[in-house]
């Protein structure tokens, strides 16, 4: 039985531009992949529990790479590969402060998940299945993959987690809102940005983080995470309202610090610690994926949370 988490969606190879500043005049780029979904395996992974990922790859360079790093990461990989190549995103690092992501993912093959690609039992047999709002914006495969693997989960009373992970490039906040607010229905953990909830609800921005939980919890979630980045998290669990402040550190990429942060809350619900230590977890494992380059690369391992109250520069 595999009692850890199970994830599914698109991973794509990532080219990241070496310099600042724009991508027509930078020497080379750097090779990569990137994924929420991926990125929160990797993440559980390397924190102790078992963790699966679900998805399509062509027959190309670029998805041999991503399996090759995922299995390199301990993670089950459970790839169909597809005729349709591998989907790439492009990110230039405008200025030192803000980057600009180009996706190249239109009849990829990850846009081609189907329900099928989920073989029985998997999801059955899982402790926990992670899905975000990016699978359904790519097209009906994905989004009908994601329903029903929720819906297997909770036939099965498999605990299902949802983060919102909203993408502009996607699809705009309208068409999102309806089936955010589906994904949350049908979620007991549900994690989202401040500005996601606010989508999810159709709200406006004076709405604060504890107003927001309190109505997302109202739609079935158990568990609801406010992420809000440099300022800390807001969470509603059971009805009680806990906060956790963020832990500083000197940023150098801040993309993948909330999947850091839902790999961590992850982990330690898997391996059956309370929410108020999955939080403080959560949010030291956010803090390091900033520390340095990449979406996954800095995801900690158990010993590595202790660095970020190292005293010395060099532990020998």
């Amino acid at each position: 039985m595999n009692a850890g988490l199970v994830t599914l969606g698109e991973t794509l190879g990532l080219l990241v531009a070496e310099d600042v500043g724009p991508m027509s005049l930078t020497r080379g780029m750097r090779l990569s992949m990137g994924g929420a979904e991926s990125n929160v395996a990797i993440g559980v992974s390397r924190l102790g529990a078992p963790a699966t990922w679900i998805g399509r790859l062509g027959h190309d360079p670029v998805g041999d790479l991503v399996e090759r790093n995922l299995l390199a990461e301990r993670v089950r990989a459970i790839v169909h590969r597809d005729d349709a190549p591998t989907a790439l995103m492009l990110r230039e690092r405008r200025t030192g402060t803000v980057q600009n992501v180009t996706y190249y993912r239109h009849g990829s093959a990850g846009s081609h998940l189907r329900p099928a690609d989920v073989p029985a039992g998997v999801v059955e047999e899982a402790g926990v299945l992670h899905v975000t709002g990016i699978t359904p914006a790519l097209g009906e495969g994905p989004a009908a993959t994601v329903r029903e693997a929720m819906r297997r989960a909770r036939a099965a009373g498999v605990p299902v987690s949802v983060d919102l992970n909203y993408r502009s490039r996607l699809w705009d906040a309208a068409t999102a809102g309806p089936v955010f607010r589906e994904l949350a229905a049908g979620a007991d953990m549900f994690f989202a940005g401040d500005d996601e909830a606010r989508i999810a609800l159709e709200v406006g921005p004076d709405t604060g983080p504890e107003k927001l939980a309190a109505a997302l919890a109202e739609l079935g979630p158990r568990e609801v995470v406010i992420k809000r980045g440099r300022h800390g998290a807001t969470a509603l669990i059971d009805g009680r309202s806990i906060d956790v402040p963020a832990v500083p550190v000197q940023v150098v990429d801040s993309v993948g610090a909330g999947d850091a942060f839902v790999a961590g809350y992850l982990a330690c619900r898997l391996t059956g610690r309370d929410p108020d230590e999955g939080l403080r977890t959560a949010a030291a494992c956010g803090a390091l994926a900033v520390t340095v380059p990449g979406d996954w690369e800095a995801a900690p391992r158990p010993h590595e949370l202790a660095l970020l109250g190292a005293e010395e520069d060099v532990q020998r």
